[in-house]
């Protein structure tokens, strides 16, 4: 359930981040920009950032882990799905439309459900999102248990993309305020969740290293 339920939540809050375009997670808002570019579904596109993202993984602990790859391709590709569903929902009941200040908000709202989306899954520990994987490879194997330098690292690829589609259609979307919200919050949300959503949901260590 914690799995389920933290996938839809995140898929959801991707949703309204992208259709009230006032700001969301950078991965999610380079896949607007290249929509935005290309006119490539953004689900589909955040579909193949998590397979490049599994597939590196599999890099990153330097071993194959055939049951990690297909848990992660799995889940990316339910996500992806959930994404285009509440895209197309909320832009048929014409959040796009609403005033900038309701607009702003729903973007905030919508990183507050994905902060407590990752805090579910995280705790659930069956499967995650890849790049929340990636990140927890890059700080425990690589970088001492550094969360900032992990963070920093894994935004790169994704700010790279946004610049080179910038260049491109010549504007920038999905970075805003609620982008920076994302950026100051994510931690102090999450650490939050673990304490006050479903607080008897507890950390499933006991499999990290499977």
């Amino acid at each position: 359930m914690g799995l389920i339920s933290g996938l839809i939540l995140n898929a959801f809050g991707n949703g309204l981040c992208i259709t009230a375009d006032m700001g969301s997670g950078l991965w999610t808002a380079a896949a607007v920009n290249l929509n935005k570019w290309f006119a490539w579904n953004t689900g589909l596109i955040l579909f193949a950032f998590g397979v490049i993202n599994a597939i590196t993984n599999q890099f990153l602990i330097k071993k194959f882990d055939g049951k990690r790859l297909v848990g992660q391709i799995l889940y990316v590709l339910f996500f992806s799905y959930f994404v285009n569903i509440f895209t197309d929902l909320l832009n048929y009941v014409g959040v796009p439309n609403l005033p900038i200040v309701v607009r702003t908000i729903l973007s905030c709202l919508g990183v507050v459900c994905f902060c407590v989306a990752i805090s579910l899954y995280q705790r659930a520990n069956i499967v995650m999102h890849p790049n929340d994987d990636t990140t927890n490879i890059l700080r425990f194997f690589y970088l001492n248990g550094n969360s900032t330098k992990a963070q920093i690292i894994d935004f790169l690829p994704p700010i790279i993309i946004i610049l080179i589609a910038a260049v491109g259609i010549h504007n920038v979307y999905s970075v805003n305020i609620g982008t920076l919200f994302s950026f100051i919050f994510n931690g102090i949300l999450i650490a939050s969740a673990d304490k006050f959503i479903w607080p008897q949901l507890k950390h499933n260590f006991k499999t990290q290293t499977d």
